[in-house]
């Protein structure tokens, strides 16, 4: 598959294992595959999206309630279970799209959740697949390849993704730097990566914006923060489906995917001067 190769409707789906055949270690393989084999339609498949809106959702709601503040929710598009949708976010902690998902699935979300996530100790090692399992009951997939030499598995990841979401009944959550910013602003971001890019434009799906502020990486003492009431409030600001005009109906290039990637970072930056304006809308009360 070429660097630019677009996702076209009837398409099969995208095989990493068969790809990366010569360069994915023994338990990448096994582990790929498995994960896989769960977006199957079935019985798999239907339990799992049982766990991720029965249980996962759960957890997650009482661990931030006294703490989240939900804005821009009449933004948001009627989510029908036949279409599938991105939701891309800024990245300041672990946990920025469980506190997401998990209260978009208390109001109503029944989509399978999924979102990328770097392949190193979660799929190169079996106690990664089994906290992928406990953690997000598998919806951190398709993994993302740092090591020079596995660089090139990535569109393979990102055109499977694609597939996935135009098959309808899928909810990606995309951060589109890529990484972490752990400096101390919340407000700018590192570079946006046109791999978001090349998903958004394979997939051709509604791309949701949201800002996220609050979390912090200590999992035991925002936990702690959320019942002792000494944590920050955790504020999220969604905002409407992101116009791409004709950018989406472009002939795949570089260039394309590095302005599709660009405009959802500008929507996420508006989103969070409101945010910032909420913020101190609390602390004036």
């Amino acid at each position: 598959m070429t660097s630019h190769s677009p996702v076209v409707p009837g398409a099969a789906r995208p095989d990493l294992v068969e790809t990366g055949k010569e360069r994915l270690s023994f338990w990448e393989r096994v582990i790929i595959r498995f994960v896989r084999g769960t977006f199957r339609r079935g019985l798999v498949d239907s339990v799992i999206r049982w766990l991720q809106h029965g249980v996962g959702s759960s957890w997650i709601h009482h661990c931030t309630k006294h703490l989240r503040h939900m804005h821009g929710l009449e933004d948001l598009p009627a989510l029908e279970m036949r279409q599938s949708y991105i939701l891309v976010c800024n990245h300041r902690s672990f946990f920025d799209l469980y506190v997401i998902f998990g209260d978009l699935v208390r109001r109503g979300l029944k989509h399978r959740i999924v979102f990328p996530v770097r392949s190193k100790f979660f799929y190169d090692n079996p106690l990664g697949l089994f906290v992928n399992g406990v953690m997000s009951f598998f919806a951190m997939y398709p993994p993302l390849f740092r090591e020079r030499k596995k660089l090139i598995l990535n569109p393979t990841s990102l055109d499977e993704l694609s597939w996935l979401l135009k098959r309808g009944g899928m909810f990606a959550g995309i951060h589109p730097e890529g990484t972490r910013k752990k400096d101390d602003d919340p407000y700018t971001f590192l570079p946006a990566q046109r791999g978001v890019g090349r998903i958004i434009q394979g997939a051709k799906v509604p791309v949701i914006p949201v800002f996220i502020n609050g979390l912090i990486n200590d999992l035991p003492r925002q936990v702690e923060s959320n019942f002792d009431g000494t944590g920050r409030d955790i504020i999220v600001v969604f905002g409407k489906p992101i116009d791409f005009g004709s950018l989406l109906d472009e002939p795949p290039s570089a260039k394309t995917e590095q302005r599709i990637a660009d405009l959802t970072l500008e929507a996420i930056g508006q989103l969070g001067q409101r945010e910032k304006s909420l913020r101190g809308s609390l602390k004036a009360e």
